[in-house]
């Protein structure tokens, strides 16, 4: 757990060591990094608050070297602050105060879904487009395509339904966890930067496909 507040940080750890947790504690963001280097663990709970970097910023470096879970627990309830903790590679976000039966909840739920990412399912080909969900590794016409975490994860998504039409209220709700709103442009966006990775725009569609008023789908090009 990285957090600065003192009082909070031994109430949480206390907490989720009564539910069996066994739990090692930062209060600053570089000391948090080298703990999760140093320790490896399952998962950090990580504020955006700290004295010496601002959390958004350590979880880019975090993510620059470990795939291990994260959960965000901040203050901050704007969207903003959601939006850019979940692109930056967050595996959940939970706002201040919460309880320790909540975050409890929310940590098993995250380490399900890390523990069967590592059987997940089998690689997606779409045309010449290949994405693996167990390595989180992307080919087109057989070149690596490098792809940020929530770009990876759209494509994945729509990768699994391929052919279908997924409206973009699902890809928020599934994809950037946000199931009580979001601004359509934040997949607006991410569509964007995919569709500039895989070669393509949205006035010359090739693989990703929008169908105007309804959302859009991955599918092999047409003849």
């Amino acid at each position: 757990m990285v957090e600065d507040d003192e009082r909070i940080r031994s109430a949480v750890i206390r907490a989720l060591r009564e539910r069996g947790h066994a739990v090692s504690s930062a209060g600053t963001a570089l000391a948090g990094l080298q703990l999760a280097v140093e320790e490896r663990p399952d998962l950090v709970v990580l504020d955006l608050g700290l004295p010496d970097l601002d959390g958004g910023e350590l979880l880019r470096m975090l993510r620059a070297v470990s795939a291990v879970p994260v959960i965000v627990a901040t203050a901050r309830d704007d969207d903003g602050s959601v939006v850019a903790a979940l692109d930056a590679g967050a595996d959940d976000y939970v706002v201040k105060p919460f309880s320790a039966g909540q975050l409890d909840a929310r940590i098993r739920a995250v380490l399900r879904r890390a523990a069967g990412a590592e059987t997940g399912p089998e690689p997606v080909t779409v045309g010449d487009l290949t994405v693996d969900p167990r390595s989180r590794r992307v080919t087109c016409g057989g070149t690596p395509v490098e792809l940020s975490p929530k770009e990876f994860d759209l494509l994945a998504y729509l990768a699994a339904r391929a052919g279908t039409v997924v409206s973009k209220r699902e890809l928020l709700t599934e994809v950037w966890q946000l199931p009580y709103g979001g601004s359509d442009k934040t997949v607006d966006v991410h569509l964007s930067w995919l569709r500039r990775k895989l070669g393509e725009s949205a006035a010359q569609p090739r693989l990703l496909q929008t169908v105007r008023g309804v959302g859009v789908r991955l599918a092999e090009p047409p003849p």
